[in-house]
């Protein structure tokens, strides 16, 4: 198996290299990603909790998928083609927004990251990869927002950090 590589950037998201993606995490080198919210007709955004094996943040709940570009792939390609890997289903996307953070896990690793966020519609239950997803669910903005309050602990770095910063582009997009 070929190990996957993340695309390594500047602060104005332009490419400056390659890098094996542990090695990138354990580096904490700034690197491109995206993040996918979906949202139903009810204003409800489809939550997963990632799996077990999952080298960081394992069993905790997140945005309905999220990884890396692939080196000559366009950030939307890049969500459709993660979207149907983890969840079973493709949608439209549009992307919102992006930001950089930087968020350091127990284990050593650290993400390093210009986050690409998109969003997109879809009404049905998704088909999800076990490997990738452990399950998933529907919850309002507001109920996201208010359980992250109560119990942050259940929750990935990244997807409180757009929670904190962007809820109101992510409610103007449920509009």
């Amino acid at each position: 198996m070929v190990e996957e590589k993340v695309i390594l950037v500047n602060e104005k998201d332009e490419q400056i290299g390659l890098m094996p993606k542990l090695e990138a995490h354990e580096k904490a080198m700034l690197h491109r990603a995206f993040s996918v919210f979906v949202l139903n007709n009810n204003g409800e955004l489809m939550l997963q909790q990632r799996a077990a094996h999952k080298y960081h943040s394992p069993m905790l709940w997140t945005n309905t998928c999220c990884s890396h570009q692939r080196d000559g792939e366009s950030n939307i390609e890049a969500g459709k083609r993660r979207l149907y890997e983890e969840m079973g289903f493709v949608c439209e996307l549009k992307e919102v927004f992006s930001f950089i953070y930087k968020a350091p896990f127990d284990n050593g690793l650290t993400e390093h990251e210009l986050d690409h966020v998109m969003v997109g519609a879809y009404e049905e239950a998704p088909q999800i990869n076990k490997e990738e997803v452990n399950a998933f669910k529907w919850m309002t903005l507001e109920a996201v927002k208010n359980d992250i309050d109560r119990q942050p602990e259940i929750y990935t770095e990244w997807f409180k950090i757009i929670f904190e910063k962007f809820y109101s582009h992510l409610q103007e997009a449920t509009v």
